[in-house]
């Protein structure tokens, strides 16, 4: 396994998270060279400029965090986010959409998001693994390959629960081709990070990133 804090995403999506919170984030992702951070999408200029001189990623969200948006609302938010500068966009899927079996509409978003977007942005899709099955996980993950994703993404962090090593386990066995896992959700120590890497988990998304490292 290489070095943790190269899985990491270090996260801070709270509504009240103020600019010196922002600046501090950027600063300890510095410090401890994680592979990103991800920010409300408010901040994705203020994160780029901070983490210039560095090569840790800037992230932010769309649709965040029910999914619930119209679908041209949630594309325009992918181009002002890219725009601003984010390096990758973690997408929440439509998930009541999944779970009335409307496929194409899931994918056709995420498709239509892939498009708008250069290759080189890399995309998540947030599927909520805390309402689904493990029959709808087996059907959501060919889904966002179709749709041209690079990782599926277990939780947003606000839903019933985050991540575990079953979810990323299933996710794993669902995959046919090259995309990605990252874990998210939940993820307050060292030993819970590596054995969802040791599950299948390439990225770990965390708010307790410095904590973790820590350890």
């Amino acid at each position: 396994m290489k070095n943790l804090n190269e899985y990491i995403d270090s996260t801070l999506l709270k509504p009240t998270a103020k600019v010196a919170d922002i600046e501090k984030l950027c600063q300890d992702a510095m410090v401890h060279n994680f592979y990103a951070v991800c920010v409300n999408p408010v901040y994705v200029g203020l994160a780029k400029t901070k983490l210039k001189s560095s090569k840790v990623k800037v992230c932010t969200v769309v649709g965040f965090p029910l999914g619930q948006n119209a679908t041209t609302t949630k594309m325009y938010e992918a181009r002002l986010a890219v725009d601003a500068g984010a390096d990758e966009l973690d997408i929440v899927i439509n998930v009541a959409k999944l779970l009335d079996g409307n496929y194409e509409y899931v994918e056709g978003e995420l498709g239509a998001i892939r498009k708008l977007v250069d290759d080189r942005i890399t995309l998540k899709a947030i599927i909520e693994t805390c309402y689904l099955s493990e029959s709808d996980i087996k059907i959501v993950v060919p889904l966002c390959e179709k749709a041209g994703i690079d990782y599926i993404k277990t939780s947003t962090g606000y839903g019933t629960r985050g991540a575990s090593v079953e979810d990323i386990k299933r996710i794993k066995n669902a995959i046919k081709g090259n995309i990605q896992i990252k874990a998210s959700g939940g993820i307050k120590t060292r030993e819970f990070a590596e054995q969802l890497i040791e599950a299948g988990a390439t990225r770990i998304g965390t708010s307790s990133a410095v904590e973790i490292i820590n350890q």
